[in-house]
Order: C-alpha cells, then structure tokens, then sequence
C-alpha cells in the first residue's frame, strides 16, 4: 500500500517516471499514419508531462486517466497553464479497467506504467480500444545483457516484476501479442535524471530532517535513496525501452 511518505516524496515532480519530452516525439513522429487529429488515451498520466507533450504536438485530443486525484489535479492545471485544456480530458480509472468503448482511440500512450499489469498483458486487454490500425507507445523496462550476465543488484531491484528482460524478449511478447513493432529505442540517462531522479533526489534531506523519525518515512527515504543508486551504478545494464507497435 502506498502511504503518506511516499506521496510526499513522489509529490510535486515534472514527471511520475523516467523520460523526457524528446523521447515522447521521437515516439510520437514513428507514427506516420495517424490522422490529423487523432483520439489518443495516455495511461497512468501521473502529473501530465507527456499528456502535455501530445497534446502541443500531435494536433489531436487527449484522454488522459490515472487513479491518484493529485496527479490528475496538477496534469490538467499544467493543461490551463499551457493553454491546451480544450484539448485534454482527465478521468479517473484504472489501466486495469479502462471505461472507454470499443475502438476509440487512434493510438494508446503509457510511459513507465505498462508492467505494473504486465507488458504482454496489457497490450492484450487494451488492445479493444484501438481503432484498426491503432498504434501503441509504450516505456518498458529493459535489461541490456541476457539475465545471467546481468549484476545481481539489478536483477534484486527488478524482483517485482520478474518478467523484465531482454530487448528481444519485450519484442517477442509484443509479437505474441499480435502487434507488429514499428520500431523502439532506450531512453538516454538524461530522461532518468532530469525531471525524475534528480527532483527526487533533491527532495529527500528535507524530508529527513522533517519525518526522520518515523518509521514509515525513513523506510521511504531509504528506498528511494536505494533505487537512486541503483541506477547511479548500473546504467550500463539496464534502463527503459521505447516501443512504437502498431495493431496487425
């Protein structure tokens, strides 16, 4: 369960997750049969970056859900801020159970959330929402060398989510899945520091020195701390992979 300590940590970023606007183009731009203005749905929104990114770009209209009230709060301010609210709708669901019919969308966005069901998974139950066609862009994490070459450390710090892999083996499951893979890529470190780890990072002494003392924020703060260095260390050996795919 997600308490208090880490709201407050994961509070008041740019980004709820690794990436950066680049990279939301570079995907965006691998989409060359989109329609003028295409119906996109961007699951697990967390406080917009990426929403916003889409909605500047891709001339379209953005559906945009998460399931924290916070996050869904702070994306549609920066909708105001950035002049695009007329373009943005905000609603509050589960990726797990998403309230939308049949062929609604021209292409599904989810950056950095998708394996919390399962990639494989997730491209299978979504995949109802498309309109023929349809596109998928999606942040997976990716190890950079086959498990048994791959630091310990790392495949602990995975542990949740045992199904992580290989570049090869995100491409093969989106295949079983039925989507054809137009093309995919690595987020650079920049997308993990800038708007994600690094405000994190800056965030957590202050946290300290005001909650140090309870037991539920030290944890926290100690896994935060803990993730932060994990990727410090071992960039090298993993990251977050970048899959453009299309419905066959």
């Amino acid at each position: 369960m997600l308490d208090d300590a880490f709201w407050a940590i994961h509070s008041d970023l740019p980004r709820e997750g690794p990436g950066d606007n680049a990279s939301t183009a570079r995907a965006l731009d691998l989409m060359t049969d989109l329609p003028r203005a295409p119906a996109i749905l961007d699951i697990a929104c967390g406080p917009g970056m990426q929403t916003l990114e889409l909605a500047r770009r891709s001339g379209g209209h953005l559906t945009a859900i998460d399931l924290h009230m916070p996050f869904l709060a702070e994306a549609a301010r920066r909708a105001r801020a950035a002049g695009v609210p007329d373009r943005v709708r905000f609603v509050r669901a589960s990726m797990t159970a998403l309230p939308f019919a049949d062929g609604a969308f021209d292409a599904l966005w989810c950056e950095g959330a998708l394996y919390m069901m399962g990639f494989a998974e997730g491209l299978q139950a979504w995949k109802r929402l498309l309109k023929p066609g349809g596109y998928v862009a999606v942040t997976e994490p990716v190890l950079f060398q086959p498990p048994e070459e791959t630091p310990p450390e790392v495949l602990a710090g995975w542990a949740e989510y045992p199904a992580v892999t290989t570049v090869a083996g995100i491409l093969a499951r989106a295949t079983w899945a039925r989507y054809w893979v137009v093309d995919h890529f690595p987020l650079p470190p920049s997308a993990w520091w800038h708007d994600y780890y690094g405000p994190i990072e800056a965030k957590l002494p202050a946290l300290r020195a005001a909650h140090g003392a309870d037991r539920a924020y030290a944890r926290r703060i100690a896994e935060a701390e803990d993730e932060v260095d994990l990727y410090r260390r071992y960039s090298h050996a993993f990251g977050y992979l970048f899959v453009v795919l299309r419905l066959a």
